[in-house]
């Protein structure tokens, strides 16, 4: 099972590693303007989608797993309407990010079967882990989605492929 734990657990991290350079090309193209634009008020903007990233990312891998104090905020991470500079957005992430790796390349095999109450939910640490990457795709998507029909063009990720 070791060889199977090593697995699941590299491939989450090279999961979150392929988009956090994406991410990060996509949101530094955008006007501060359209970082902070929403499509209507049920809808979140660029810049909330970063700061729930941000609070989910710290709340499951860096609290839940790594034991981290952590004291998170999630309604505020939708609320929030006064534009924070995209860099500091960008910069906070990518810490985070880079804990949350160091957090997973250090893991025990172990730790993927303790059982861990995060967020109201009693979940393994193989499932907080599953949580966070499918989680982070599913918003680096819709922040994907965003950026093309705010820009009006292909971010070119998948151009290599034109030629295969």
């Amino acid at each position: 099972m070791e060889d199977i734990s090593r697995l699941f657990l590299e491939v989450a991290r090279q999961e979150l590693a392929e988009m956090r350079p994406r991410l990060r090309q996509t949101v530094a193209a955008l006007s501060p303007e359209q970082v902070w634009w929403r499509p209507n008020e049920n809808s979140n903007s660029v810049g909330n989608l970063l700061l729930h990233l941000n609070g989910n990312v710290s709340q499951w891998l860096l609290q839940g797993l790594g034991g981290r104090p952590y004291q998170r905020h999630r309604s505020q991470e939708f609320a929030q309407r006064t534009a924070l500079p995209t860099a500091q957005l960008l910069e906070g992430l990518d810490r985070t990010l880079a804990q949350a790796d160091a957090v997973l390349a250090g893991l025990p095999e172990s730790d993927l079967l303790r059982v861990l109450t995060i967020q109201g939910y009693t979940i393994s640490g193989a499932k907080a882990i599953s949580h966070v990457v499918n989680h982070f795709a599913m918003h680096y998507g819709q922040i994907v989605y965003l950026a093309k029909m705010l820009q009006d063009r292909d971010l070119g990720f998948y151009a290599h492929l034109d030629h295969t």
